[in-house]
């Protein structure tokens, strides 16, 4: 009986969904093209009914001549000549009692030639002027064809109309003709499309896949849950940095779930017209309601969605608040059973409004985050496998040499080594193609044709074999892979590093970096006793990193345990400060005694291995590129190395973490 009733049911939303598709279409552009032609005919319409023209022969014609009942004569160089009859005349050549002003009409006759005629004209003119009559005016103009008329009066108003037809038609294909400027550009992912994406497309992200996939369940079996009490979620933001997966997995639960899917940008619903982005809201709900179950996917929210009256420079009434204001109300507007489902996607979950991010619209965030090094891996397996692979090709190598990377970089690294190969005609992709990849996509194309003097090449060796000392001499630092002196994009000389994927970073990991950073400038001024401009990028992040100790992480001797930093985005348009100004001033003296520590410190490390960094450097400059097994045979073995969850030293010793 139960299913009877759901058949029976399910039958009656079928035949609704039918009727809406079948009901007509209604297209108001058939008002225009009457207001074109109705503009046109009345060019053709006479424009005034008093106005008369009559043909006559050449005889009658010059009789109103010699009678003097002409005012004005028109000749023109096709034979043909056009009189204006005076006021007074009119009645007797037309048969109207028209008078004065009122009185218009014309003559118009063929003559034998415009010199004969002409010869006439002036003796008519000479006998009235005896008389002390007024004279007839006499003017000569060129002939107008019908050619010429039509040029003139019909083609532009042709070019106007096909120019508006075209118009018409390509704002019909773009947002449903002049009258659907408010219509919703969403893109319709349909489920019986071929190409799906699936979980199985979407390498690693095993934890955002695992949330999204009772998503997939609430549109596949929702009675399940429904039938316990329960209500299925309205939205789901995803939440992470760029590249990292959002839109694919949101494609993946579409295709998983097999419902329609409608994708749109955030940026679309906002338009130069008011009121277009609350209209296409409403028309994105409204369809994707007529396709229910489905889909709604806003990607990068952000553009639509930020807090309300934090801007001061604008007003409160913005299109963009407005339209925000419409998805809220749109949010709450729909039943929470009725198998819309809306997933947003955006990497700036702090600027977005408080009223968007409470329950009864995303009622769930998923964090997507960057790959670890076994995601990484599972990303790498994916893009590879349309690769024609060298056996030198390491999948578990590169994915520790590519830490930090999102998946969009991780295809980007795969298909830069494809074209590396092909560019030094290899018939496979060998390891050393993806290295170069890397390198080029971290530190930018590498200039060889770029000039350097002598002294400006030692002054960049020495300041980067001073990275590359303080920072394998240092516990904490970054690991070395390889230092070059070769400029690359914009810098002058790079070095690798492989840094330690950490969960939790202490004072000692920052303060150690910090000394890294500051390595170069301090060889530079204790070997060669100067300072350049090629220590900017060090200077501007050793800068960031000991403010936010101070302001942010309370890493500080004066300001211990307090934070002003701001997670809400309060003060990001404000002009005030969560703190005095004498504050300030102590963040400024704390965050320059931090920076001159370490570059005492990073001075006193060279000092004591003065004769290894000048080795280092004399080795860059005669092979510019040098690797970590070149530091190791210079400086030694690192004096720190992680073996799983322990700390040894050079000798093979446990230390103790604290």
């Amino acid at each position: 009986m139960e299913n009877e009733q759901n058949m029976q049911k399910n039958k009656g939303v079928e035949e609704q969904k039918d009727a809406r598709k079948k009901r007509p279409n209604r297209n108001w552009g058939w008002v225009y093209y009457i207001f074109m032609g109705l503009l046109l005919l009345s060019l053709f319409w006479p424009k005034d009914g008093k106005n008369v023209q009559k043909d006559l022969s050449y005889t009658k014609f010059m009789s109103y001549i010699e009678r003097g009942m002409v005012s004005e004569l028109t000749i023109y160089d096709d034979n043909r000549a056009e009189a204006k009859i005076r006021p007074e005349n009119y009645t007797v050549v037309f048969g109207s009692s028209q008078t004065g002003e009122d009185a218009k009409g014309s003559l118009v006759a063929a003559i034998p030639s415009v010199d004969s005629f002409t010869g006439s004209v002036n003796a008519v003119n000479e006998q009235r002027k005896s008389e002390g009559k007024m004279l007839i005016d006499v003017k000569y103009e060129k002939s107008r064809d019908i050619w010429y008329l039509l040029l003139i009066n019909v083609v532009p108003w042709i070019v106007l109309i096909l120019f508006f037809v075209w118009m018409s038609r390509g704002m019909g294909r773009a947002a449903g003709g002049i009258f659907g400027v408010g219509k919703a550009k969403a893109v319709l992912f349909d489920k019986d499309k071929k190409d799906k994406v699936t979980f199985k497309d979407v390498a690693g992200l095993s934890g955002a896949k695992e949330e999204v996939q009772e998503i997939v369940a609430f549109l596949k079996n929702p009675k399940k849950y429904t039938d316990l009490g329960g209500k299925i979620p309205k939205g789901v933001l995803l939440v992470g940095p760029p590249g990292t997966g959002k839109t694919l997995l949101a494609k993946a639960v579409a295709g998983e779930a097999d419902v329609p899917f409608f994708s749109m940008s955030g940026s679309d619903f906002v338009e130069m017209f008011v009121g277009v982005g609350a209209s296409r809201v409403r028309d994105l709900f409204r369809q994707a309601k007529e396709k229910a179950p489905a889909i709604i996917f806003i990607d990068e929210i952000d553009a639509v969605g930020r807090a309300r009256g934090k801007n001061v420079l604008t007003g409160g009434n913005d299109e963009r608040e407005s339209t925000l204001n419409q998805l809220l109300t749109e949010m709450d507007g729909f039943g929470t059973n009725s198998g819309v489902i809306i997933l947003a996607a955006t990497n700036r979950a702090d600027v977005l409004d408080s009223a968007l991010l409470r329950a009864g619209r995303f009622d769930r965030q998923i964090h997507v985050e960057l790959p670890d090094l076994q995601e990484r891996k599972e990303i790498f397996q994916v893009h590879l496998r349309p690769l024609k692979l060298d056996k030198s090709v390491d999948i578990n190598f590169l994915s520790k040499q590519t830490p930090g990377f999102s998946g969009a970089d991780i295809a980007n690294v795969c298909n830069e080594a494809a074209l590396i190969a092909a560019r030094n005609n290899h018939k496979k992709i060998v390891s050393q193609d993806f290295m170069d990849a890397v390198d080029r996509i971290v530190g930018g194309l590498e200039r060889k044709n770029k000039i350097m003097t002598d002294d400006e090449k030692r002054s960049i060796a020495y300041h980067e074999a001073g990275h590359a000392t303080i920072s394998w001499l240092l516990r904490w630092a970054n690991p070395l892979v390889k230092v070059t002196i070769v400029p690359r994009g914009v810098a002058l000389g790079a070095a690798w590093y492989l840094p330690e994927e950490r969960q939790l970073t202490n004072e000692e990991h920052i303060l150690d970096e910090l000394c890294s950073l500051l390595g170069g400038r301090a060889a530079e001024q204790l070997f060669l006793h100067q300072t350049s401009t090629g220590a900017l990028n060090d200077l501007e992040r050793a800068t960031k990193q000991s403010r936010a100790m101070v302001a942010y992480y309370g890493m500080s001797e004066k300001l211990k345990d307090v934070s002003f930093y701001d997670s809400t985005g309060q003060y990001e348009y404000g002009f005030s400060k969560p703190f005095s100004e004498k504050t300030a001033e102590l963040i400024d003296e704390e965050t320059q005694a931090i920076i001159a520590k370490q570059m005492a410190r990073a001075k006193q490390i060279l000092g004591e291995h003065a004769e290894q960094h000048h080795q280092l450097a004399d080795l860059l400059i005669e092979r510019e590129v040098i690797t970590s097994d070149d530091v190791e045979r210079i400086l030694g073995p690192r004096p720190w190395v992680s073996r799983g969850d322990m700390l040894i030293d050079a000798n093979n010793k446990t230390i103790s973490e604290s």
